[in-house]
């Protein structure tokens, strides 16, 4: 079968992907910029990439028409528009009006829980999205999760900040609201097993596993499956804004992530119906299995995805192919290049480079224009990596995104997402048997210019000490 796959870069549709290439079908992935979309080497036969905008209605002609089925997992959950429900129902209606002009038989959606009376805003324009999709002529199949637990998810990468960093917690009072989560391996189960299923055709399922939490047991169950001892208490001073900042400042998650999961979390999600397991044959495990098996995934560095890779977890809004010839014109450049001893050892270096192996010299300095860079508002240095030793364009590496990435050619390149007043690059690449590694900037105003020369004194031992690490041990 042919099947439309939107989101193809998203936490889920990243796991997805191999799982209905596994299961023999051809899929047609869209993405917003082909230069972030990393493709398995077992996938790449079984898939086409087209360039999609959902809010720009004209790029959808790229959607073929001889096409079976489609997934929709496009969110917004930490846009930063205000209007990010608007923009919601927008590509919605956009991607209605193209579906209708195709074969599609059915279109399968991945919500939230919305059977609460009070609904946040991020929960009301997932029930709006969910009504658009249903005034098509295709067959919508609604699939509505609450909390999914899975390495990578920002709910494992939350609970798991908080219960490393803190022994005890005074926590606010949306702590007691329940949820029922879900492992990621039943949501991928249920997504793949309703593709082209008529008994799921035009009907809306809760997903959840077997247990009913509140947050506050899902972060004592994550300190019992770590050995930890924990102590939580919760109070009902701490406002909106107060909790926004305190999953802001303790864990890895934006700033407007937090405020959209702090909006969530004060309402209950709890299914109501649970017949889709017998529907479909799905026996979903418990939180704690799923906490087991997330961990396992962390502890083998087999990491498939992440929301900290997701453009939302920083500052970085447009396509980056306009990034990535770094440019020379009215910007300050630091160049130092040396000699190669091994090469497989310096690539390996570079490809490890940040996150826990750190960035090989002066640690506490880049660990403070981290921190700094946190107080004023920015993405800080706590993102890390997904992967230990493996480095994809788009991916989120400390207070960096990866830009390019190839290793058989030996170049990388990265953009700043940290706070600045103006642009940063910095360069690795390998030409015969010399490393050039180059910082760039691009000031804007004066305020550019004199943030460039503050730091360039720490320039010096920084980047050097870097680049002989990066050489030799």
């Amino acid at each position: 079968m042919k099947i439309l796959l939107t989101g193809a870069t998203g936490y889920i549709g990243k796991r997805l992907l191999p799982l209905l290439v596994e299961q023999g079908h051809e899929i047609i992935c869209c993405v917003r910029d082909k230069n972030r979309f990393y493709c398995p080497i077992d996938c790449v036969s079984h898939i086409t990439i087209i360039e999609v905008d959902f809010l720009d209605e004209d790029t959808l002609t790229a959607i073929p028409d001889e096409i079976d089925a489609a997934y929709y997992l496009i969110h917004s959950m930490s846009g930063s528009d205000a209007n990010y429900d608007e923009l919601e129902s927008l590509s919605a209606h956009h991607f209605v009006t193209r579906l209708n002009t195709t074969k599609a038989k059915q279109v399968i959606y991945l919500s939230g829980i919305v059977n609460d009376t009070s609904l946040s805003k991020h929960l009301s324009s997932r029930k709006k999205v969910e009504e658009i999709l249903n005034t098509g002529t295709f067959a919508t199949t609604t699939l509505r999760a609450g909390i999914i637990v899975g390495s990578g998810s920002a709910s494992f990468d939350i609970i798991r900040d908080l219960v490393n960093k803190l022994p005890v917690m005074i926590t606010p009072k949306w702590l007691n609201t329940r949820c029922q989560p879900i492992a990621i391996p039943d949501v991928l189960e249920f997504l793949s097993k309703s593709l082209l299923n008529p008994l799921t055709y035009n009907q809306s399922f809760d997903i959840g596993g077997p247990d009913i939490l509140t947050y506050k047991e899902m972060l004592l169950g994550f300190a019992e499956a770590k050995h930890l001892k924990r102590w939580i208490f919760t109070v009902p001073v701490m406002t909106p804004k107060l909790s926004s900042y305190w999953l802001y400042f303790v864990t890895s998650t934006s700033y407007r992530l937090a405020s959209a999961l702090v909006s969530s979390m004060k309402v209950e999600v709890v299914c109501s119906d649970t017949r889709i397991n017998e529907l479909l044959h799905v026996t979903p495990m418990t939180y704690q299995q799923g906490l087991s098996r997330a961990l396992i995934k962390v502890d083998e560095d087999k990491v498939a995805s992440s929301w900290k890779d997701s453009l939302v977890s920083g500052r970085f809004t447009t396509n980056m192919s306009g990034y990535l010839k770094v440019p020379k014109k009215d910007c300050f450049i630091d160049r130092r290049k040396m000699e190669l001893i091994d090469r497989e050892f310096t690539i390996n270096k570079i490809w490890s480079i940040g996150g826990d192996s750190g960035w090989y010299y002066g640690d506490w300095l880049w660990n403070l224009r981290g921190f700094i860079d946190k107080l004023y508002g920015g993405v800080g240095s706590r993102r890390g990596r997904t992967n230990r030793h493996d480095i994809h364009s788009g991916d989120a590496l400390d207070f960096w995104r990866v830009l390019y990435a190839n290793k058989e050619e030996g170049k990388l390149i990265l953009f700043a997402e940290m706070k600045l007043p103006g642009e940063a690059w910095l360069e690795f690449k390998i030409i015969n048997q010399t490393l050039y590694q180059s910082a760039t900037f691009r000031p804007r105003g004066i305020w550019g210019k004199l943030y460039w020369y503050s730091v360039l004194p720490f320039h010096g031992f920084i980047f050097n000490g870097m680049l002989n690490k990066l050489i030799k041990e």
